[in-house]
């Protein structure tokens, strides 16, 4: 449960990271202040249920694309994310290739660096305890 509740945090830290990114630098890509967390947390839901339904679609249908899952399904929850609320606003084709492939890395990035540093602190702590 606790190693759930990590990766949880983590993968909402990478959300949040990724689209506070995009919204710095990408132009027509707009998260409001108020918004915010519900852009962050409808994503993120978003894209932990797409993720898998979509790998297991590409795999038994079109094996070819399953490299593509995480970029397809950070288009859809983004696209699903601009209709719940007004927090997020993109507008404009660059924007949304642009946004939807920064979000994509960042997201990526995140949920391969963060768990190493929470993991390498832990361990850590643990040998300084023993």
């Amino acid at each position: 449960m606790v190693v759930f509740l990590i990766r949880a945090c983590i993968f909402l830290a990478s959300a949040a990271l990724g689209l506070w990114i995009a919204s710095l630098f990408v132009d027509g890509f707009t998260v409001t202040a108020s918004g915010f967390l519900v852009a962050v947390v409808v994503f993120a839901v978003l894209q932990s249920i797409l993720t898998p339904w979509f790998q297991s679609v590409t795999q038994r249908h079109a094996n070819a694309l399953t490299g593509a899952v995480g970029l397809v399904t950070t288009v859809v929850a983004l696209f699903v994310a601009t209709l719940v609320g007004d927090g997020l606003t993109i507008s404009g084709t660059s924007a949304w290739v642009v946004g939807s492939l920064t979000v994509w890395i960042v997201t990526m990035l995140g949920t391969l660096i963060l768990p190493l540093i929470f993991l390498r602190n832990r361990v850590e702590k643990r040998r300084a305890a023993a």
